[in-house]
């Protein structure tokens, strides 16, 4: 019988003994041709046409080989005739690969042809259906496949995640042993240079360090990324010695590994920029296999597919963008954090006396807030933090202060409860006071000589003495105002005499009668601590407010929403008498809450204050309880702090 017309080419093996020449005369019609194997290894090592293999229960002797044998065909190219129960194949872990028709163990010549002729036909009438068919299922799946990769790539925005997730998601996808990713960067001299930035292998655990090369052509990463062009590499040590790159051996010589094929693509962003290499290396039959041995790799390592290099250039494609939009996030997060840097820099610069102020609270807060994050006893133990909240926080605590750039400057650098111009007017008042005392019984002098002559001398040594108690009283006047212009509390007694100054007057050089001190220094003077008028406190306190409505005028990420709030509530107290707002203890966040604590500690701590001595470390924390006891602050927050020893962090470097 002649052979039918664009039949396509088979090829029919049998593992087990068989008169193949009389198999071959019954199927004349087919181009087919007959092969005898006696083990698997010995199957076509690269398939070029459908296939069909007899095989009996031995084949699944060892199911790894099975596996990797029958991984060299397309699942639609290759039918089984088993001599065995369908269950076998199926234990097996073959589903994958289809058995045609299985056969008794009793089997005759005639049920053989039939089996045989049945696969043949099947891959005969379907092949062009099944092909497409299973391209279309293929493409959809891969499709599907590879948009979930691209939506996981474009939401995460952390740069070590997006390249770990990109590197696991191509080793999962092609079921490679190894894979690693450069990125393209440049020196000092804007020279191009390759970055080896990450990488993983399966079968060796092998620590890593990040390193530094010249993008040349010399090196396969280096040379796709200089050219853009894919490489699918069969066996590296089996290179075209005419092309411009090489395999480096060092690395499988230094960890005993065994590198074989690879598939290394570009990432190239949306503009056409090469941005960094996809390297893969070693794909297995068994994605699950650990391969220690040179025998392992020559049992489990096969070469990468051409549609596996599309897959990944489209992977590539995706993670180059999602690379890029990372590091346009990464750039914004730069510009950010250092806008709120500066801005902290610029308004403390406003008041040198509490430098470092800002900083040092929000180090705390985080700190306390991690500690929070840990606790697991108490009210707070359901509390937790993301990485989110906690750099909401940092800001927060960070820009507590941003509204003193609308308080008066004066009031900000308020050493002494008088302003300088007010005491300088009150100094001056003195000197003149002391002046014209001291004319005045200078002219009581010339008078007496004028009407008694030399015998006025006599009188000289009394009116000096005079003169010495009334400067003497001026001169302690005087340093009662010094004393009580003084932050500290103010002395026992000291109002009394500060009224009795107000009550004495004198005669200016304009000869009006004035007091020495008036009413409004007089209460100035009078505060009991501290040096700040209601006036002056109300500007202080309005900072609060100055700092919501700042914040509040940023465009913050959905993430950084509640910074405004959390750094208004700073002042807040749970008893409801904190300020701007008075708010109850329910709607005071958890940060704000944190950070009251902070602030309070730093301020009674710091070193930096002309109008203060630093309270020591114990007493802080025993004026932290008084306000626990006052029912002002957070008593469970404050035990945390305390036993976590949150002051600690500023033993490290602040930023």
């Amino acid at each position: 019988m002649a052979r039918f017309k664009g039949r396509m080419k088979s090829t029919f093996y049998s593992l087990i003994p068989l008169d193949l020449e009389a198999l071959k005369k019954r199927l004349e019609a087919w181009d087919c041709s007959f092969h005898a194997v006696e083990a698997p290894l010995d199957l076509l090592p690269d398939p070029e046409h459908s296939t069909v293999v007899l095989c009996t229960r031995s084949f699944l002797k060892d199911p790894e080989i099975a596996r990797g044998v029958l991984a060299r065909f397309n699942p639609l190219q290759i039918k089984v005739i088993y001599v065995g129960e369908f269950s076998d194949w199926e234990e097996a872990g073959l589903l994958d690969y289809a058995v045609s028709a299985t056969l008794p163990a009793d089997w005759t010549g005639d049920q053989l042809y039939v089996a045989l002729r049945s696969a043949l036909n099947s891959l005969e009438r379907g092949h062009t259906l099944a092909i497409l068919e299973n391209k279309l299922y293929q493409f959809n799946d891969d499709f599907e496949k590879i948009n979930n990769i691209g939506k996981a790539l474009t939401a995460e925005h952390d740069l070590d995640k997006l390249l770990r997730l990109m590197l696991e998601q191509s080793l999962a996808l092609t079921e490679a042993d190894a894979g690693s990713i450069f990125l393209v960067e440049e020196d000092d001299q804007g020279q191009p240079m390759l970055r080896f930035k990450i990488t993983h292998t399966f079968s060796i655990d092998q620590g890593y360090e990040e390193f530094t090369m010249p993008l040349t052509k010399k090196s396969i990463a280096g040379y796709v990324a200089a050219t853009g062009e894919p490489l699918l590499l069969e066996n590296v040590y089996e290179l075209d010695p005419e092309k411009e790159y090489s395999f480096n051996q060092s690395y499988d010589k230094q960890t005993g590994y065994r590198t074989i094929s690879m598939l290394v693509v570009p990432m190239i962003d949306h503009k056409g920029r090469i941005i960094g290499v996809i390297q893969l290396i070693n794909r297995k039959t068994d994605p699950r296999a650990v391969m220690q041995t040179p025998e392992d790799f020559d049992r489990f390592v096969i070469p990468f597919r051409e549609n596996h290099k599309d897959f990944i250039m489209a992977i590539a494609g995706e993670a180059a963008v999602a690379l890029e939009n990372s590091q346009l996030y990464d750039s914004i997060e730069a510009l950010l954090e250092g806008l709120v840097e500066a801005s902290v820099t610029a308004i403390e610069s406003r008041d040198p006396t509490t430098s470092g102020h800002s900083f040092r609270v929000a180090a705390m807060t985080v700190r306390l807030a991690e500690k929070v994050d840990h606790a697991r006893e108490g009210s707070w133990a359901p509390q937790r933090f993301s990485t989110e909240d906690l750099r909401e926080i940092r800001y927060a605590s960070l820009l507590h202060d941003f509204g003193k750039v609308g308080v008066r400057e004066e009031v900000l650098v308020k050493a002494k409860k008088l302003y300088e111009w007010q005491f300088i007017s009150i100094q001056q008042r003195f000197f003149w006071l002391r002046r014209d005392t001291e004319a005045r019984f200078a002219e009581k002098k010339l008078a007496l000589v004028r009407s008694r002559g030399e015998a006025a001398l006599a009188d000289f040594g009394r009116i000096d003495s005079e003169l010495q108690a009334e400067l003497e009283r001026l001169d302690a006047w005087y340093e009662l105002v010094c004393r009580s212009n003084e932050p500290s509390v103010l002395e026992q007694n000291a109002s009394e005499q500060l009224k009795e100054l107000h009550g004495h007057s004198f005669v200016d050089h304009g000869g009006t009668s004035r007091p020495l001190i008036d009413e409004e220094e007089l209460a100035i003077l009078s505060i009991p601590r501290g040096t700040l008028t209601p006036d002056d406190r109300k500007d202080i306190e309005s900072h609060v407010t100055h700092t919501f409505e700042f914040l509040r005028r940023i465009p913050w990420t959905k993430e950084l929403a509640r910074v405004p709030e959390i750094a208004a509530a700073h002042h807040e107290k749970l008893d409801g008498k904190g300020y701007p707002l008075g708010l109850p203890p329910e709607q005071i966040p958890v940060g704000s809450r944190m950070m009251t604590i902070a602030d309070i500690y730093d301020a009674l701590t710091a070193s930096d204050r002309p109008y203060k001595k630093a309270v020591p470390h114990q007493k802080a924390l025993d004026i932290l309880g008084f306000e626990v006891k006052d029912g002002k602050v957070d008593a469970e927050l404050v035990e945390i702090f305390q036993t976590t020893k949150v002051w600690d962090v500023l033993k490290e470097p602040l930023r």
